[in-house]
């Protein structure tokens, strides 16, 4: 089964964040059934960076969403992890500093992207410019929408210059949410992901949804179109999240560019190298 028309938000559709079921997985009962299609779809990745990265022609974005606790870690981890990294990078953008505070929401996000033969990734992103400050009400409704416009434009630019970009939003409960907290607490090596606000942003769930639904309806496009994912099961959310990001690099249709030497001069040469190595040995035989 091909998911990426399953999860799409398509350009100018309405999301109802209450008509996708976080708990959703497919027709896999389990993470065993999926185990070899998740693996399958890793080797192909690979394969597929390795492409992208001789052709150099074209550009990856990943964009990684979720309320805390939803999965981008795990994605990187489970899912990107087969990249090499030479040709793929992974931001994560948490509070602005002061200086990034003090330029426009974009200023610190395009350095970030990805050159041509790249693979970005982005752990959190320009996104949360339109999320956290207008849950908390540090921005008015004008000036988040016109964020909204800010980011359409950002995005086409990119685009334009060859970068695919495919958007993330791995949705979970708030129910799920809370057993990954607390599983946390009882797992000494996760603890240190505990944060205060892990806790206080609860009280905003609803808030979040609304923004969410809002920032993906208005900004998904056929250029950067959003994908909501099912993400209480994780190995759904690895499986989906793999098998879209394989289907986009496989429409790239790439190839491994034409040699800039002459092959059969470089042959020859090797050759005579090599007749020229045994000859010696055979003489220091003697």
């Amino acid at each position: 089964m091909r998911y990426r028309e399953t999860f799409i938000i398509k350009h100018r559709e309405r999301l109802m964040l209450r008509s996708v079921d976080p708990a959703g997985k497919g027709h896999h009962e389990s993470d065993l059934a999926a185990k070899d299609e998740i693996e399958h779809y890793r080797s192909q990745l690979a394969k597929l960076q390795s492409l992208l990265y001789a052709e150099k022609k074209r550009s990856i974005l990943i964009v990684l969403q979720a309320m805390d606790a939803g999965g981008k870690d795990g994605v990187v981890n489970h899912v990107l992890s087969v990249l090499n990294p030479q040709g793929a990078r992974v931001t994560g953008f948490q509070r602005p500093t002061m200086e990034e505070a003090a330029h426009d929401f974009l200023w610190r996000v395009h350095p970030h992207t990805p050159a041509r033969g790249e693979i970005a990734i982005f752990n959190r992103s320009h996104y949360e410019d339109v999320l956290v400050p207008r849950v908390h009400k540090m921005i008015d409704k004008p000036a988040w929408e016109a964020r909204y416009l800010r980011i359409r434009d950002f995005e086409e630019g990119l685009a334009d210059n060859g970068t695919r970009i495919l958007k993330f939003f791995l949705h979970i409960s708030k129910e799920e949410q809370l057993t990954r907290f607390a599983q946390r607490l009882d797992d000494p090596h996760h603890n240190w992901k505990i944060s205060e606000s892990d806790y206080t942003e609860r009280a905003y769930w609803d808030a979040y949804m609304i923004a969410y639904e809002d920032a993906i309806s208005e900004t998904s496009s056929k250029h950067a179109p959003w994908f909501v994912i099912p993400a209480n099961h994780k190995w759904f959310r690895n499986l989906v999240v793999s098998q879209i990001i394989i289907d986009a690099m496989e429409e790239l249709d790439m190839s491994y560019p034409k040699p800039i030497v002459d092959l059969s001069d470089i042959r020859r040469r090797y050759h005579t190298e090599v007749d020229h190595q045994k000859a010696d040995e055979k003489r220091n035989d003697r």
